[in-house]
């Protein structure tokens, strides 16, 4: 399954066509090549017979074998890391996220030209305020890239900063949090829109979502949140990538509920599981934030093992089997959201005088009122609202 991932991670790149995926054993990584000779002939064939261009290896390639093997294959090729940055180039779209982005491209070229460049003996001359006499063209690139990454830092604190005031702003706000979770291509982001009716991007292929989402929204049992649609994890992401993007999943941080989203329908879904719990523990989750799971994407399920996937998600607590596409099983999910932000709703009779009839209208538009009587006092209310919706009034 890991080679389905790796195809899956290709498909994210845009204008990219996917001619051929293999399993290459390696007892031995060749310090050189990579490869053995045999394999590295065998390989090269394959390469001319049908074009291609781009050879993607799933793992890490040293800068060395990454010259050597371009050399002998006549194509571009990018490692594991390499690739998801590629991705993450293309996705971001945020100011932080493009940052975050050129932060870790940076990181990941550095530690490269480490590698590849300290074995030569390139040198020049310096002007003393540019570089020493004898630098050699390595330390001066070094350089370079570490100023450069004071630069991206800066530039990083101050939009985290707007982003913490943002943070604290919305806290005011009596609505809690929800944070959408999940191994990437779990259906996050087509759950997020089903919710909010938001355009946001939702494609079947890796990584769809790189910056984290925000939209307030009124749920369908009458509690309101604020719904975040973060990035989605992935297995062996590279260090560069986690520490560059440990930001964009600092809602989860915030967050009074944790939805974890699971693409039930795939092969590997338990081992993507564990993998979110683990960097869920790793960012430092608080233990009394209620998280909930969905097994999502039953409709790609045959009948068969769809009911039987029900049955099982039914017996456990705080699991439901859903589906983001078709809206099957949101219902039951969403009153357990409400539930656990202690939203239950209850009735209540009020009197309001003739002259709050700003407080009647919002009770009105926010589809609290279940009946209304004309009295000589004023107007004679039942409300079916929530502790929070009940402070919102108050504060009016």
């Amino acid at each position: 399954m890991a080679l389905e991932e790796a195809v899956s991670l290709a498909h994210a790149l845009p204008d990219l066509d996917v001619v051929g995926s293999d399993v290459v054993p390696l007892q031995r990584p060749q310090p050189g090549m990579l490869f053995g000779s045999g394999k590295i002939d065998e390989l090269k064939g394959r390469l001319k017979a049908e074009e291609i261009d781009l050879v993607l290896v799933d793992g890490p390639v040293t800068p060395v074998q990454q010259r050597n093997l371009e050399k002998e294959w006549k194509v571009k090729l990018l490692d594991r890391t390499g690739l998801i940055l590629e991705i993450f180039s293309d996705r971001a779209a945020t100011r932080e996220g493009v940052l975050q982005v050129e932060m870790a491209h940076l990181s990941y070229q550095r530690t490269r030209l480490v590698r590849a460049w300290t074995h030569l003996e390139r040198q020049r001359g310096g002007l003393g305020f540019v570089g020493g006499p004898g630098e050699t063209q390595i330390e001066a690139d070094r350089r370079a890239i570490d100023e450069q990454l004071v630069r991206l830092r800066r530039q990083l604190d101050k939009v985290v900063k707007t982003r913490e005031l943002h943070r604290k702003a919305r806290a005011k706000v009596p609505f809690p949090i929800v944070a959408l979770v999940g191994y990437t291509n779990a259906g996050k982001s087509t759950l997020f829109n089903r919710l909010t009716g938001a355009e946001v991007m939702a494609k079947d292929m890796l990584f769809a979502t790189l910056d984290p989402t925000m939209r307030q929204v009124e749920l369908p049992t009458g509690a309101t949140v604020i719904l975040s649609d973060t990035v989605g994890f992935i297995s062996d992401l590279p260090t560069e990538l986690v520490a560059a993007f440990r930001a964009t999943l600092e809602e989860v941080l915030a967050a009074d509920v944790i939805v974890h989203v699971r693409d039930i329908s795939h092969p590997e879904s338990e081992a993507q599981a564990r993998d979110v719990r683990s960097i869920l523990e790793s960012l430092g989750v608080r233990e009394e934030v209620t998280q909930i799971e969905l097994w999502n994407k039953l409709d790609r399920l045959d009948p068969e093992e769809a009911e039987a996937t029900r049955t099982r998600a039914a017996r456990e607590e705080g699991i439901f089997g859903t589906s983001a596409m078709t809206g099957e099983g949101l219902e039951p999910f969403l009153e357990a959201v409400t539930a656990a932000l202690g939203e239950e709703k209850h009735f209540e009779e009020l009197l309001l005088p003739y002259a709050d009839g700003r407080k009647r209208a919002w009770l009105f538009e926010k589809g609290l009122v279940e009946t209304e009587d004309q009295t000589e006092d004023g107007y004679a209310l039942t409300v079916n609202w929530s502790a929070t919706d009940k402070a919102r009034f108050d504060a009016l």
